[in-house]
């Protein structure tokens, strides 16, 4: 898979699906100050890119999930993908909405599924792991069994690690940040100063400020 994460991450830079600003920075939805941004709802408008991701992670199902029954998306950014997927694979989809609907059957899980459905779950991405997580807890109280999770690409936060550790979920990736700006410092898409500053954002990104 360490060719893959590469290549990946080669075409998240190529079509900036992930923006780098070291000088400057990005504001999170958390609040977090942030050089990097990830938009993976690009790859749905480069052809080669989504065939690249879908056909990356219908591998990793087949070689670690060869027995799921469903695959499930993350709403939003993950149910094309995910949609993907399963057409490859020739299998059921169902996704998780943030929250149950306010109306009508006030579903959280969208779609057909049974007790004891083995699924695995396709994201866009995973930060600290909490949405992600969400997800994986909603399709658990609907009785699945969710084998793992399968997402285009992490920060690699240690507080990441220890969600998914603690909620038992397995979680592979297509790419991550490490791979990331590795390639990108190699490739000439930041300078060594700039390197430096992806990496101690990387290290504290809770508390990480912009140097005026």
């Amino acid at each position: 898979m360490s060719n893959l994460a590469t290549e990946i991450a080669q075409s998240l830079l190529q079509i900036k699906a992930i923006k780098l600003n070291p000088a400057n920075h990005f504001t999170w939805a958390s609040g977090w100050y942030s050089p990097i941004y990830c938009d993976n709802r690009k790859i749905l408008s480069y052809p080669a890119v989504r065939k690249q991701v879908c056909e990356g992670f219908a591998e990793i199902v087949r070689e670690k999930y060869p027995d799921v029954d469903i695959v499930a998306g993350v709403a939003t950014g993950a149910i094309a993908h995910g949609v993907l997927v399963a057409e490859k694979l020739g299998k059921p989809f169902i996704y998780v909405r943030s929250s149950p609907k306010t109306h009508g059957l006030s579903n959280q899980v969208e779609g057909e599924f049974w007790p004891g459905a083995k699924v695995v779950v396709i994201e866009d991405l995973v930060s600290t792991g909490g949405s992600s997580l969400s997800a994986v807890e909603a399709l658990r109280e609907n009785g699945c069994e969710v084998l793992g999770m399968a997402a285009i690409f992490t920060y690699g936060f240690p507080t990441a690690r220890e969600n998914f550790a603690g909620a038992d979920v397995r979680l592979d990736t297509l790419s991550d940040y490490k791979t990331m700006i590795e390639l990108a410092a190699r490739e000439g898409y930041v300078r060594e100063d700039e390197l430096l500053t992806l990496q101690e954002w990387r290290r504290d990104p809770a508390n990480w400020k912009r140097t005026e």
